[in-house]
Order: structure tokens, then C-alpha cells, then sequence
């Protein structure tokens, strides 16, 4: 028989092992549409624009040599005709960028030009899972490629961020509308402006924690290599190839190919806790190590500066610190020179203004604003500048009000508050126990979480309400560690 006179759509209908005659009505409107399946997704991922190809299967037609691609690309037989494994490939749900071969990149090969980005959760959450179940699987989802990588991800609460993650159905203002229950799940942009880094999930899937349904910790991990500057990878067993599929929650789902890849772009890790003691361990044997790492539950732990980040909180102790989700178990433990290499260690106080998206860091006389993993260019200053007398030579501790637009500082048994609309500081301090009943003597480490105000003072905190004016509770110093 001459294959090339055979109608595609008899074709169609024995790679599908059809038990029925090909002229019946029914036969007709599932070829048709599986020949509509077929043409949507060569357009949609291997750039197949002949729209009016007669459905007569040609060997050398624009479609057949996609088919051969997109076999090629997926291990398949290369036929150009749409075989039963051919089929079963486009019926797969899947990431919504096109395919190439290989571990790739982007063309170009953008990436990101620092090593400390912001993301940003934007939206809305979708209703299939709690929002902190969301922010969780985000969040170890950005963690699987920053432990291979420099790199270190910052949630924003507000504001632009680096990557941007979104819940959208159908058309959402970005040029690749999703395509509703079938197909597509997600979707993200290379490093860059504008939409660049930024990350759709498709609403119309049902998202889950669990591998039943669409896991959302793994399609987001696959996005963000997106985000960071990889395209789509050619072994099934990456996590950069672009079909869905089931895996082992308790396996990393990064292969080997994945870290090439990701590699390529950004080098190994090398500001881990662990890759920095090493590091010195080689380099100069006689050095003192650096000390294990602090026990978050333990009875001793105790803090140098404590504020809010991004979203975050952030505990400083020496020359590390932890950052955490208060809702969230787990905290990632980090030196200070990773994210800001000028800072010192054993910072004295710290504060949050996130309206302007600047963090102040208080060590000795000077103090420093950094604005995400960069520090101002005319910082450190003086504390005299903020309007101290010049004997004054440390902060004790400080928080920024900011339905009152004040910031306090704390130093010894009394505070000071500048008011940022007179840009005055008070004449005279205040003492503590008149305006915080219960917080006696000197305070180590203050902050502000949703309306209360925490005092810490060696390995106690208190917990004051404002509204209160009053101690509501007493707790240890690892009460936000969950322990």
C-alpha cells in the first residue's frame, strides 16, 4: 500500500487500535478531534503555524517534520506519523513553554545578575490548598535550587519582586492564555524585566500537597528553573523535562541534569553554613572553626537583633542568622556575609521600614540601610545623625511603628522615638516601665509581629499589647521556632 495516499485520518484511527469502521460518524469526530489536538499542540510547543494543512499525511509536510521533533525529542520512534506513543504524549499534561533538546538555556542565556532574589506570592491563592500549604511549597520549591546554587530567594510582601507567582485561569494579560482543565499547568518567564522570572500557575487544575491531583511543590520547582534561566530538558528523568509526572515526595526531584544545568548558569553552592566551614577547614587549618550549629530548641539560644524582612522574621546571632515564615516549622540558617558582605558580625539592633522596603542594621555607633541583598551606597553613618548626642555609642534595640510613623531605640533602661514627619528625635528619653508596663531594666532585642510588640531579654520574651498596655504573655526565647 502507498502510505502516502492513506488519509490521516485513517491513520489516526489504527495507532488508536479503533475497533470500529472508519466512516462512522463517531470515528470521524474523534479523529477530528484528535487531528485538532494534534495541530494545537505542534502550534503550541514546537512553533507549527500551517493552520490549513490538508489532513493527507505527506512525508516531507511542515507538520510531519514537527512530529519528527517533537519524537525526537521525546525518545519516541522517529515516524512523522502519529503513532500510539506520539498520541499518548500530547494527551499528557504538561509545562506550557515549547521544547527543545539536551539541558538548555534560554536564548541568550539570560539569568539573574545577583545572587539574593526577591519573589512575591501576587493575586491570589488558589483555593485548592491553604495559603500557608502554598507559601510552603513555594518556598521549598525555590530551597531545592538555591541548595545546589549562590543563590538565595527573599519573599516580599508588597511591591515589585524579582519573580512574581500568580493563580490565573484562561487569558491573564501575559500573551500565553491557559487552556483550561487539559493540557498546559503552568507557565514562567526567563530572568529579565517585566514579566521576566515571573511564574502562572494554571486555577482551572486541582492543586495538592500530596501526589494525588497536580503537586504544586513540583510544578513549581520546575517553573522556577524557568524563572532562573533554564528551558526545558530532553531526559525524562529531569525535572526540566516537560511532561508531569508522579514522583517520589521523599527524593530531591532534581537530577543530575538539572544541576548541570542550573550550574552552568550560576556555579555550585558556595555560601552554604556548611560549604563556608569547609572552606576554611582547607584553606588554613589553624584557624578556629566556626562553632556547630546553634540548637534553635535548646535552652541557651539567645539573640543579637531581631526584625522583620520581607515577609520573614529574622534572628541574628554573631555572624549568622535565621530567617523564617512564622507560620512555618523550618528556618534557613545563613551567615550575614552571605546576603550583605559588608556587614559586620554581632549586630546590635535592627528594624524594618517595609513601606519603603528599606532594613536598618544597628553595630556600635554606625548603622547601615540595605534594600533587599544590597546595602545603600552612602552607608554605614554615624547614630549621631539620626539626631543622638554624640556619647551615645550603641542601640540596644529598636522597632518602627508605623501607624504612628515612629521609630524607638532603646538603649539601657530607656527609649528615644523619632518621628519621621517632624524628622525630630524626643528632647528627652523616656523610661521603659512608664510606657511598657511589665518590661523592667535593659531589653536585649525588640520587634513588632502583627500587633503585639516582643521584648527579649536573655533567654525570656515577653509578649506586649499595645491596645492592652499590658505583658500577655510570657514565652522562651525559641517560641518562634515551633519547638
Amino acid at each position: 500500500m502507498n502510505m502516502e495516499k492513506v488519509p490521516f485520518l485513517l491513520l489516526l484511527c489504527a495507532a488508536l487500535s479503533c475497533a470500529f469502521p472508519a466512516d462512522t460518524r463517531q470515528n470521524k469526530e474523534r479523529g477530528m478531534q484528535l487531528i485538532q489536538m494534534r495541530r494545537k499542540y505542534l502550534k503550541n510547543y514546537y512553533g507549527f503555524k500551517k493552520d490549513g494543512e490538508s489532513l493527507i499525511w505527506k512525508s516531507n509536510s511542515p507538520m510531519t517534520q514537527k512530529i519528527k521533533e517533537m519524537q525526537e525529542f521525546f525518545g519516541l520512534e522517529v515516524t512523522g506519523k502519529p503513532n500510539s506513543g506520539t498520541l499518548d504524549v500530547v494527551q499528557k499534561h504538561r509545562c506550557g513553554f515549547h521544547d527543545v533538546a539536551g539541558f538548555s538555556t534560554f536564548a541568550g542565556e539570560p539569568k539573574w545578575a545577583k545572587q539574593v532574589l526577591t519573589y512575591r506570592e501576587i493575586l491570589n491563592y488558589t483555593p485548592d490548598l491553604h495559603p500557608a500549604n502554598v507559601s510552603e511549597a513555594i518556598k521549598k520549591a525555590l530551597s531545592a535550587w538555591s541548595s545546589i546554587t549562590p543563590l538565595k530567594f527573599i519573599k516580599k510582601e508588597r511591591g515589585d519582586a524579582d519573580i512574581m507567582i500568580s493563580f490565573a485561569a484562561r487569558g491573564h494579560n501575559d500573551f500565553i492564555p491557559f487552556d483550561g482543565p487539559g493540557g498546559s499547568i503552568a507557565h514562567a518567564y526567563a530572568p529579565g524585566k517585566d514579566f521576566g522570572g515571573d511564574a502562572h500557575s494554571d486555577e482551572d487544575k486541582t492543586w495538592t500537597k500530596s501526589t494525588k491531583g497536580t503537586n504544586l511543590f513540583y510544578v513549581a520547582a520546575h517553573e522556577f528553573g524557568h524563572s532562573l534561566g533554564l528551558f526545558h530538558s530532553k531526559d525524562p528523568n529531569a525535572l526540566m523535562y516537560p511532561v508531569y509526572s508522579k514522583f517520589d515526595p521523599s527524593v530531591s526531584p532534581l537530577h543530575q541534569d538539572d544541576t548541570n544545568g542550573i550550574q552552568y548558569l550560576y556555579g555550585p553552592s558556595s555560601n552554604t553554613y556548611n560549604d563556608q566551614r569547609e572552606s576554611t577547614e582547607i584553606t588554613d587549618p589553624n584557624e578556629s572553626k566556626d562553632p556547630a550549629l546553634p540548637n534553635t530548641c535548646g535552652p541557651d539560644l539567645t539573640f543579637d537583633a531581631v526584625t522583620t524582612f520581607c515577609g520573614e522574621i529574622m534572628f541574628f546571632e554573631d555572624k549568622h542568622f535565621w530567617h523564617k515564615y512564622p507560620a512555618v516549622r523550618t528556618a534557613d540558617f545563613n551567615l550575614i556575609t552571605s546576603f550583605w558582605p559588608r556587614l559586620p558580625p554581632g549586630v546590635d539592633a535592627a528594624y524594618e521600614i517595609p513601606e519603603k522596603d528599606k532594613t536598618i542594621i544597628f553595630k556600635g555607633n554606625e548603622f547601615w540601610v540595605v534594600r533587599g541583598d544590597a546595602i545603600l551606597p552612602e552607608y554605614p553613618q554615624k547614630i549621631y545623625t539620626l539626631g543622638f548626642s554624640k556619647d551615645v555609642t550603641k542601640i540596644d534595640a529598636a522597632f518602627y511603628k508605623g501607624n504612628e510613623g515612629k521609630t524607638y531605640y532603646f538603649i539601657a533602661d530607656k527609649f528615644w522615638r523619632y518621628n519621621k514627619r517632624s524628622q525630630s528625635m524626643d528632647r528627652k528619653p523616656m523610661l521603659i516601665r512608664d510606657a511598657f508596663p511589665g518590661i523592667k531594666g535593659k531589653i536585649d532585642v525588640v520587634f513588632q509581629h502583627e500587633n503585639d510588640f516582643y521584648f527579649f531579654h536573655g533567654r525570656k520574651q515577653f509578649e506586649f499589647n499595645p491596645d492592652k498596655k499590658r505583658v500577655t504573655r510570657l514565652l522562651k526565647t525559641n517560641f518562634w521556632f515551633l519547638c
